[in-house]
């Protein structure tokens, strides 16, 4: 008997034994984070999938641009009044975005760019942890990507891409998934990093609780290049758009059952605006145009690929932070988010602000059908928290 224990002791050793050098040979490594030249093992928490829609036929995005971040609170505010300055700092940042969530609360956050400032984060990772630290606490699943200041630190943009996708809730990638979700066939290889869509499904219980009814594109729009010897903002390149057309194919493929046939609307987030914003003219515009849109001087024709692939009604961007309108080109709306962070450069006496998507399920006969309006409105980061310039930016025809 007692020989009998010490032979299953024995076993139970060598299993688990071995269950340890295979989590540290083929587990590890993929789950390993490196911050201030320590490197610890952290298991994701991952977000629930499928995006959904709520059983009350909503979905709601809260989009935040340009947070600027830094070192925390030994990072100043820019742009602020002179009776707000001593005492503001990155904190106040993060201050703002937990009462965006907890006011607001959203199904999902999207981050268009520009998380930190790599200039001023003395390490990228620990900036990273506190500027999503409000969102993974929340447990609110979300995803970014890249403006132009964050590799300026001490990661790479694929390096970050990669970090964001192993951060808890995260459902960042840092390429895109393989086009006909087979484990055999290849991911596209296309310029950028952050280059991924994600589909929200239809409501519990309706007839579209086992499809996407709504689309969300995330494109890398770049940092800095050089042109003919001219330095200029990045721009989203013939690879990404051929990639992005494809896509746009297979979704659009997915018809609704409804009177029209129409196929699922999409939204699409970048950082850096296109030409064309600067260039107009706008059908209809709402919100503040206070600022010369800065982007490239190449002009990759993202528009004319947008209308030409129907699906997108509307695009979030950021970058420009005194600019926070949605403008109509051609059918597509262009939405600034407007500057949310304290770090980033502003208007004094100007609050701060983020944008709220709310993507609205039409009413069946016995249940949610698919997607009948997009509206969006922001929120200010003042005493109220004012929401101002709600509008409808889509909404299927003969509803």
């Amino acid at each position: 008997m007692e020989y009998s224990n010490i032979h299953s002791l024995i076993y139970i050793s060598l299993i688990a034994a071995s269950l340890h050098l295979l989590h540290t040979i083929l587990i590890s490594p993929k789950l390993t984070i490196v911050s201030n030249n320590h490197q610890f093992v952290k298991v994701k928490r991952a977000a629930p999938l499928p995006l959904r829609f709520r059983s009350d036929g909503t979905f709601k995005i809260l989009q935040v641009a340009d947070m600027h971040y830094g070192n925390g609170k030994l990072t100043r505010c820019r742009d602020v009044t002179e009776s707000e300055f001593e005492f503001c700092s990155d904190l106040n940042t993060t201050q703002f975005l937990q009462k965006m969530i907890r006011l607001e609360n959203p199904d999902f956050v999207a981050f268009t760019g520009d998380n930190i400032f790599g200039s001023s984060a003395t390490d990228a990772a620990e900036s990273l942890f506190q500027v999503f630290d409000p969102v993974i606490k929340s447990g609110i699943p979300w995803a970014a990507v890249l403006g132009n200041h964050d590799q300026e630190s001490t990661m790479t943009r694929e390096e970050l891409m990669s970090f964001l996708s192993l951060m808890d809730f995260s459902l960042s990638q840092t390429f895109p998934s393989p086009e006909d979700g087979s484990i055999s066939s290849q991911v596209p290889k296309i310029d950028g990093f952050g280059n991924y869509n994600l589909g929200v499904w239809g409501a519990p219980g309706s007839n579209f609780a086992n499809s996407s009814v709504l689309n969300l594109y995330f494109l890398d729009s770049g940092d800095r290049a050089v042109v003919d010897g001219v330095r200029t903002y990045g721009w989203i390149k013939e690879s990404q758009l051929d990639w992005l057309r494809r896509v746009s194919v297979k979704v659009q493929e997915q018809k609704l059952e409804t009177d029209e046939s129409a196929s699922s609307p999409s939204m699409a987030f970048f950082h850096i605006p296109i030409p064309e914003i600067r260039q107009g003219p706008f059908t209809s515009i709402v919100g503040q145009y206070q600022e010369y849109v800065a982007c490239s001087i190449v002009n990759s024709r993202v528009l004319e690929t947008l209308v030409s692939m129907g699906d997108v009604k509307a695009v979030f961007i950021g970058h420009d932070h005194k600019n926070d309108f949605c403008g109509n080109l051609r059918g597509v709306w262009f939405c600034y988010g407007g500057g949310f962070g304290y770090h980033g450069y502003g208007v004094a006496g100007w609050s701060r602000r983020a944008r709220v998507i709310l993507a609205e399920l039409g009413k069946g006969e016995q249940s949610w059908g698919g997607v009948q309006r997009i509206k969006t409105w922001k929120r200010l980061d003042d005493e109220m928290v004012s929401k101002i310039d709600e509008q409808i930016i889509w909404e299927r025809r003969g509803a």
